[in-house]
């Protein structure tokens, strides 16, 4: 059952409010970067704009100040539900038009996309012979080029679910190839007590594949 604060009930949140509070969540993932640096990096305005409507969050008990640091917030609990999160996972190793299509088609169900980036040695336990040629680094680097792309992390060495219980997002998404069946996502997510929805995507471009294009383009490619 959800947690209701009297002052936020009936309160339809603005696009601002669900700017703030997605910037917090992702700075929670991310800690490279500060809420409000995030959040003058991502949007070019001042951060100072942002300071009126952080108090007003703050007085419905959306976000709170941290315990250790006053100077820092954090989402409340109900600050988190008030935002839906999608996760999506995969190699990325040459972004095409089906990986287009299928990240903008995820982040059409809510309000932050988080992309996992395969790291080197899971895709290629995937796939014994993938060849993979971009690094982590640089995949997350072109994938974090898209801006509805809110964040891309590089998945972590463990298992899948290790990611997933790090973010821990309200729906995940799989690609209309990708092997996981959704049963089996939302078992072990069940397993380890996280609470997700799991949806299959489908791509209008069921050809576009990074498979495809590097056997029809080999590495010359590369030589460019």
């Amino acid at each position: 059952m959800k947690l209701i604060n009297k002052k936020y009930f009936g309160i339809k949140l603005k696009s601002l409010d669900k700017i703030i509070l997605g910037s917090l969540f992702i700075s929670n993932l991310d800690k490279s970067l500060g809420f409000l640096d995030r959040l003058q990096e991502r949007h070019q305005i001042d951060k100072k704009f942002f300071y009126p409507r952080i108090l007003q969050l703050l007085e419905i008990g959306l976000i709170e100040k941290e315990k250790t640091n006053n100077n820092n917030y954090r989402l409340s609990i109900l600050g988190r539900e008030a935002l839906k999160v999608v996760l999506v996972g995969g190699v990325f190793d040459i972004l095409h038009p089906g990986h287009i299509s299928t990240l903008k088609a995820a982040k059409s169900y809510g309000d932050l996309l988080i992309v996992v980036i395969a790291t080197t040695s899971t895709a290629v336990k995937i796939k014994n012979n993938r060849r993979i040629y971009h690094s982590e680094e640089l995949r997350k680097e072109l994938v974090s080029a898209l801006s509805f792309v809110d964040l891309a992390l590089i998945g972590k060495e463990g298992t899948l679910f290790d990611t997933v219980e790090f973010v821990k997002p309200d729906i995940i998404a799989l690609g209309y190839d990708q092997t996981h069946t959704e049963k089996y996502i939302s078992e072990n997510c069940k397993i380890r007590n996280i609470d997700t929805q799991v949806i299959r995507l489908n791509t209008p471009i069921p050809r576009s594949k990074s498979s495809e294009i590097k056997k029809e383009l080999g590495e010359a490619v590369y030589d460019i």
